[in-house]
């Protein structure tokens, strides 16, 4: 595949926030199950296996089936080597705004 078209599927996948959630609970390095409830985000289990999917389609993500259990991790390693910086700058949690000046009273 073209590295340029590679990057693009990356992003594309990195874009919806609940892939983005599932990357970062996915972040710590731990394999979670994919019927697992705590992924942060509650959509249905249809549209959650959707988004593992995607991930997976664009290399995020690696799924690993035993009987009925299917095990999901990061591609972490996979991921730095092609775009070193990528998933830390995804995983990165834009600063907080500062707050908005008080209104005066004339």
């Amino acid at each position: 595949m073209d590295p340029e078209a590679e990057v693009v599927e990356v992003l594309r996948a990195l874009a919806d926030p609940i892939r983005l959630r599932i990357v970062q609970v996915l972040a710590d390095g731990a394999a979670h199950f994919k019927g697992d409830e705590d992924w942060g985000c509650s959509v249905h289990k249809s549209t959650l296996s959707h988004h593992f999917k995607i991930l997976e389609q664009a290399g995020i993500t690696q799924t690993t089936i035993v009987g009925r259990q299917h095990t999901i991790r990061l591609r972490r390693a996979d991921l730095e080597s092609r775009f070193p910086g990528l998933i830390d700058a995804a995983l990165r949690r834009p600063p907080l705004a500062p707050p908005a000046p008080e209104a005066t009273s004339p």
